[in-house]
Order: C-alpha cells, then structure tokens, then sequence
C-alpha cells in the first residue's frame, strides 16, 4: 500500500473544533511542510461553538497561522440533527458522528478549502489513509494506538474525499499530542475530550421530546407474546439495553426488539440477547467497488466493541447479509456495521436488522 499523500500539498484546511487533536495536528503539518490554515466549522449557533471558535483561533495566533469560520449550521441541521431525530421516531439508535463526517463535516471542511484555495483538507482523527497498490483506491487504515483508533468513524467516506484528506494523528498516541501541545505551550494542552454528542447538552430523549418524538406507552412482552409490563415509549429503549426496563425478575431482562404496529417492547433473558446475523443497508466501500461474493472478514458491530469474525455476502437489494462466526450481544438498528482486513477498513453500512 502506499500513503495517499502522493507529496506534500501546499495549502492545507485544517478542521480545528478548539480541541488539543486539532491543535496538534497543525503544528504536526507545519513540520511537514503544510501550509495550513485552520478551519473552524459552526455546527451550532450556541456559546459552545463560539467558545471552541475563540479556542482554535487562540491556536492559530500563537502558531502564526491563518485562522477562518465557516459557518454550516443549516447543512448540520438538515444531515445530522434532523436525521437522528427522524431515525428515533423511526425506531433507530443511530450513529450520528459516523454519518456526520460523511454528510456533513468532511463535505463543508472541502467546501471551505476549495473556498480557501487549499487542495487537501485535513483533521485530527486517529486513523490514517492510504492507497491500494493493486486498485489505486483510497482506504481507511486503524490508528497505530488501538485505543484511540477512530477509523470506524471515517468507513462512510467517499473515493474523492479520501484522495483529499490527510490524517497527521494516525501514527501519534494522546499522551503523545498531550505532550507535544505542552511542549508548545498551546492553551488547550489540557482541556478535557468530549465524549457526549456534541449538539445535544443533557438528556437526549428530552432532546428528541422537544424535537417531537413522543411514542404512546404500551406492552412489554417476551419472545411469545407473554405480557409482562408496560413501556413508556419506544424511543425511550435501545435494542441491547438492560438496565432501566422496569421489570423485576430473578435474572436481568434485555431489550431484544421493538413491534411498532402493535406499540410493544420485546424483552429477553441474555441467552436471547445474541444475534448471529446482520442485515446492512447499501454499505460503502473503500476496497473496492462493490462485494461481488461472500468475503471472510471481521466486523465492528458498534463504535466500542470489539472486532468478530464474520462472513459478508452480497444481496439483490445492494444490502449484505453479515453471519457472525460466534453468537454476539446484540445491537441495534441505526448503528454501524464496519468490516476490516487486517488494519485495512474495506467499509461499512448501517444496520437494518438484527
């Protein structure tokens, strides 16, 4: 394989959120030869994002960069809030940092380079990028630090925004840009990560009743129909979920489906809780093409579990049918199903089924 940095691209926009990742990754270009300028993207009008604006342009004053805003609230609006809130009323649990850096985040930090006149665009995710030698593709390779590894993240990504984008973490550990922002004196060498979705501040299902989702309560059944309590709304369970359900008995029940037409919650002991099969709609990949016949891989079947082998296979519909070698706890519809070869993402689809 080889770097898809085929040289060093002059002019660089740089997405800075006013975090130490992005910080680090500008000083990370600059000893590469990058031109940068930082780029901060408004996803929201709110005291937050100007905070993270005044954090990143702090950064680029004291590295001696140009620092722009560019605003794209309304194109958030419309590809990642309006779609979490649609997915929910819908029954899904979906993953909305994977379909924001696809829809929304990589498409308007491109935007703002072409605006800029920079070729590449640039971010601080722990992945890296790199090119087939037998196809020419572009693809998503893992993090050299497992631990902070964001290539799930990115397995959404288009050919064209691969061969644009440049990844200079991939090869770094936290401590190690904690280390580098202190040796720069950057003042966000400390500041905290955010771990929660960025555009919701609390509780989310007091987010999505404000924006409108409000299930009617009903039954909570087991497998067979057996009546065993009442819900509060569906958009308030998670398929996989335990704790919460509301249900006394001698061993943990978990949520193992939703029956929309009939308002009911269907609940299982954790020996009901395994799947072994996996719809996903319409994947993208990066390896190739398209899936022309069923490939052995492995699968991350959500952001923080860990990869199992599996067998992928091509069906009518353009979806895939993805058997797991070993029964797993279940998921739910709306997340991510992302296939890898080695460190290699081939790519990924949200699941439809379990």
């Amino acid at each position: 394989m080889d770097s898809a940095d085929d040289g060093i691209a002059k002019r660089v926009a740089l997405g800075m959120s006013g975090g130490v990742d992005s910080a680090v990754s500008a000083a990370v270009l600059m000893r590469a030869g990058y031109e940068v300028v930082g780029v901060t993207c408004l996803f929201t009008d709110d005291d937050k994002s100007r905070d993270a604006a005044a954090d990143a342009a702090d950064v680029c004053r004291i590295l001696g960069i140009e620092h722009a805003v560019w605003e794209c609230s309304a194109a958030f609006e419309r590809e990642v809030i309006g779609s979490f809130v649609d997915d929910y009323a819908h029954g899904l649990t979906p993953s909305p940092c994977v379909s924001c850096n696809a829809r929304c985040k990589i498409p308007q930090l491109l935007a703002a380079a072409d605006g800029l006149g920079c070729a590449k665009a640039a971010t601080g995710h722990y992945a890296r990028i790199a090119r087939l030698d037998e196809t020419g593709r572009f693809v998503v390779k893992t993090a050299l630090d497992a631990a902070k590894d964001q290539s799930y993240m990115l397995s959404q990504l288009t050919q064209e925004q691969l061969s644009r984008l440049v990844l200079p973490l991939g090869g770094a550990t936290k401590a190690d840009v904690r280390l580098l922002a202190s040796d720069l004196a950057l003042p966000v060498a400390d500041k905290p990560e955010s771990q929660d979705i960025c555009f919701i501040e609390g509780d989310h299902l007091t987010f999505l009743e404000e924006r409108g989702v409000n299930d009617e309560p009903g039954k909570i059944v087991d497998a067979t129909g057996n009546v065993l309590g009442r819900h509060a709304g569906l958009f308030r369970y998670t398929i996989g979920q335990r704790k919460g359900i509301g249900i006394a008995a001698p061993e943990p029940y978990y949520v193992i489906g939703k029956r929309f037409k009939q308002n009911e919650l269907v609940v299982g002991f954790k020996d009901e809780a395994l799947i072994g099969y996996a719809k996903v709609a319409s994947p993208n990949w990066q390896a190739f093409e398209v899936l022309a016949e069923p490939l052995e891989c492995m699968v991350k079947l959500r952001y923080r579990s860990t990869r199992v082998a599996c067998t992928v296979g091509p069906c009518d519909d353009g979806s895939v049918d993805v058997r797991l070698v070993s029964p797993q706890p279940t998921t739910a519809p709306g997340q991510h199903a992302v296939f890898y070869m080695g460190e290699t993402v081939l790519g990924g689809g949200m699941i439809e089924e379990v």
